[in-house]
């Protein structure tokens, strides 16, 4: 029997995200502890959103690794505070996306505290073609194949990409 926290920990940051399976849910940033107790194993995950869709899957997913990996018994917990947010993807991930031709996030912009300033029209936004490295590029759409990504055109080499959204 497999009781090691760190083999625990490893199955764990394994595990493909079901929606980029080019990302584990550790370049994700999303596996935030691995406990092991005789043999029990508790995963604790925090979901990019509240009402992110593929988190049944990445359960079963969880649950189904460790217990090919020899840990009889699974709990995963989810926690929401603090909240995920999309400067949690390791450099790795950010790579991974990149390499698959998918614009990876950048920083989160800086939330203001007190009152929020008002502005008319949307925040001009930069983001750079993944395959040709151009930053003349355009939102064709705020929704992509997944809610966390956005479909884009570059204007330089004409190719369409996604853009995992900032959050």
């Amino acid at each position: 029997m497999v009781t090691t926290r760190d083999t625990a920990r490893e199955v764990a940051a394994n595990v493909a995200d079901p929606e980029l399976p080019l990302l584990t849910l550790a370049d994700l940033g999303i596996l935030r502890e691995v406990e092991v107790d005789d043999g029990r194993v508790v995963v604790t995950i925090t979901p990019t959103y509240s009402g992110c869709p593929a988190m049944a899957a990445i359960r079963a997913d969880l649950t189904a690794s460790l217990r090919e990996a020899g840990y009889a018994e699974v709990e995963v917990r989810t926690r929401l505070s603090p909240p995920w947010t999309t400067d949690w993807i390791t450099e790795a991930g950010r790579r991974k996306l990149a390499q698959a031709g998918i614009a990876p996030p950048g920083p989160v912009p800086a939330r203001a505290t007190g009152p929020v300033p008002l502005t008319l029209g949307p925040p001009r936004r930069r983001v750079r073609c993944p395959r040709c490295g151009s930053a003349e590029t355009e939102e064709l759409s705020r929704f992509g194949a997944t809610a966390c990504k956005a479909l884009w055109r570059c204007r330089a080499c004409a190719e369409p990409f996604e853009h995992v959204k900032e959050i």
